[in-house]
């Protein structure tokens, strides 16, 4: 009896089960791009691949809240109000235009930038190795791109002398990017005619008119012109304008030629500075990172229908040759 006793006293002093520990909230991740869905919705698809392979599944740790402002200024602040009554825990923002707004409206917030081409002079961060706020992120290299692009169009077109800039009046760094254009296509002998843009209806009505004018076509790397690659590549080459692309994506819409970043690659690098913040980091000890990759691509077929031919040395440099 006693041996019994005891026994049942040992069974009712052990707990049946450890208490039930609660489930960490997923992760509210505010995403704001400045162009469409359907234009750039792989951008979307490649952050949140870069999200998976850091461990972070939709559903389950992670709630990606997406937001498009469709090419139209007049609807950020609208987005981002929206955006920040959600409560996110961090903002991820494309480009110069989203992210001004973003920075104006969410004091506090950690904000990861990607592909802006002047942080520190939009006034985003102190210095690239220490950023010193609420943001960090990555730039794009666009403005410091330009000279080269400008080379590699003379490689293909030695005979222009007239050409036309195309940028987005409504991006903060819109007219410092025709600036400095404009300054190093007349060091190249250039004469450059600016063509500033704020909907696609503008884009539409201006590139036809410019075959009178330029011999030449140089995209600016913004949220508009990305948005619309499909729309100035065939509008272009209906013009017989040669044309140069800030990013491959223009080339395989039928631009002639283009170099830059891969957008595809900068949206899953915000992946990692998202991982780093949601585990603990802050942005304003996180540096924020230039790309040291770029891609050259060049349409051979774009040629051929403009009656131009590409020196075989460029195209052996190419990173990618449509023909």
């Amino acid at each position: 009896m006693r041996r019994r006793t005891l026994l049942a006293g040992a069974i009712g002093a052990w707990p049946l089960s450890a208490p039930a520990q609660p489930k960490p909230k997923p992760a509210r991740i505010g995403f704001i791009e400045p162009g469409t869905r359907q234009a750039n919705g792989p951008f979307l698809v490649s952050f949140r691949a870069g999200m998976a392979v850091l461990g972070w599944t939709e559903g389950q740790n992670l709630t990606i809240l997406d937001r498009w402002v469709e090419n139209r200024p007049e609807r950020l602040p609208g987005v981002v109000a929206s955006m920040l009554a959600e409560k996110p825990d961090l903002l991820v923002t494309a480009g110069s235009l989203v992210t001004k707004e973003v920075v104006a409206a969410a004091r506090g917030v950690p904000i990861v930038m990607i592909a802006v081409s002047d942080p520190i002079g939009s006034g985003f961060a102190q210095s690239l190795a220490r950023p010193g706020g609420n943001v960090t992120g990555t730039t794009n290299s666009a403005i410091e791109l330009q000279p080269k692009r400008l080379q590699l169009l003379l490689e293909t077109v030695p005979t222009a002398k007239h050409l036309a800039v195309l940028f987005d009046s409504n991006d903060p760094i819109g007219e410092t990017s025709w600036r400095q254009t404009s300054e190093e296509a007349r060091k190249l002998g250039l004469s450059p005619v600016a063509v500033p843009v704020a909907t696609a209806g503008d884009i539409a009505r201006e590139i036809p008119g410019l075959r009178w004018g330029a011999d030449a076509l140089f995209v600016a790397f913004n949220a508009l012109t990305v948005a619309n690659r499909t729309k100035i590549a065939e509008l272009a080459l209906a013009g017989r304008l040669p044309t140069s692309g800030p990013l491959r994506d223009f080339v395989l819409a039928g631009a002639l030629q283009s170099l830059g970043v891969s957008m595809a690659k900068e949206f899953r690098r915000a992946a990692a500075y998202v991982d780093k913040i949601l585990r603990g980091a802050k942005p304003a000890d996180l540096p924020i990172e230039q790309p040291t990759d770029f891609e050259l691509a060049i349409n051979l077929k774009t040629a051929k229908a403009l009656g131009l031919s590409v020196p075989l040395s460029l195209v052996a440099r190419a990173d990618e040759v449509i023909e």
